[in-house]
């Protein structure tokens, strides 16, 4: 059993996972203050790790977002919305040097490509040859799949893999979906989208148009680079896919017009990652065996 963290901006998890067939054990979750300063969130994650029964010596399996150097282990969070007292902390030597079992080594990777990793080998894409992943929180991430192998580069793949470096209207992809562009345009700081999701099915119409809006354009977005990315399978994880109901259709409908339907004969197929959320930690564990993506087993910035 491989030791493995994901390190999410609500949230960390600590689990042990087998890579071969995904079963996941001893899961341990906190919560966590992605405004916090730099002692506070690393304190978490280690707290979070210490609970795990694993010997001195393990190689540990870590998912976080970026920006982050994930072949050193440094953070470069930098007006993301998160961790921005993290900026420049080498992670790697706080794990190395502060969890109460010594690691032998930590092999970082991008989170979104963790999960899409996790959701090839053993979760809902399995199968399919080429496959994109997006998570939905904080941020918008991504990763585009070949053969269980994360890509950034090539037909319908964005400047590094990164949807968040696209553009809707000409602005930022993040500035229309993202946590903080649904909450700025719905306009009330006392909601969060999980609020905002709850009076859209409760028949607010104002709630339900900027989920629908929000989504409808990344569908839009993600359409063509779907096809020309030959994508058979697009599956989606993080925070916002707990309110799926409105997601869906709002996404579907943009995919569509996009030019990628999503109930195409040709064995298309829009999916939500299991509830449990062990899609990044299997691909976590996995990546402390065998590299996911081209260059480094860490993978490419996000």
């Amino acid at each position: 059993m491989i030791p493995v963290l994901e390190i999410g901006g609500t949230h960390v998890t600590a689990a042990l996972v087998d890579p071969l067939d995904g079963r996941v054990t001893s899961r341990t979750r906190k919560p966590l203050d992605a405004d916090g300063d730099a002692a506070d969130i690393l304190a978490t994650v280690r707290y979070c790790a210490d609970e795990l029964p694993v010997p001195p010596g393990a190689r540990w399996g870590v998912a976080v977002p970026g920006p982050f150097d994930y072949a050193k282990g440094v953070a470069l969070f930098q007006g993301v919305g998160k961790f921005d007292a993290l900026y420049g902390t080498d992670v790697r030597a706080a794990l190395l040097h502060g969890l109460r079992q010594r690691p032998g080594d930590v092999v970082f990777l991008n989170d979104a490509h963790a999960f899409l990793t996790g959701a090839w080998s053993t979760g809902t894409v399995r199968g399919h040859r080429r496959a994109v992943g997006i998570t939905l929180g904080t941020g918008v991430g991504s990763a585009f799949l070949t053969d269980g192998r994360v890509l950034d580069d090539g037909p319908g793949i964005p400047p590094e893999g990164r949807m968040d470096l696209t553009e809707i209207a000409g602005r930022p992809l993040e500035d229309t979906v993202s946590r903080r562009a649904i909450l700025t345009r719905y306009g009330d700081p006392t909601a969060d989208v999980h609020d905002i999701a709850g009076r859209a099915r409760a028949g607010e119409e104002r709630a339900r148009r900027v989920l629908t809006d929000a989504f409808t354009a990344l569908g839009l977005e993600l359409g063509p680079r779907l096809t020309d990315f030959g994508a058979t399978a697009l599956v989606l994880g993080g925070s916002m896919t707990h309110s799926w109901d409105l997601v869906a259709p709002a996404l579907s409908a943009g995919l569509a017009t996009g030019g990628w339907p999503p109930d195409d004969p040709r064995v298309r197929a829009l999916k939500v990652a299991d509830s449990a959320g062990d899609a990044a930690l299997v691909g976590a564990a996995r990546a402390t065996v065998t590299p996911i993506c081209d260059g480094s087993p860490a993978g490419p910035r996000e």
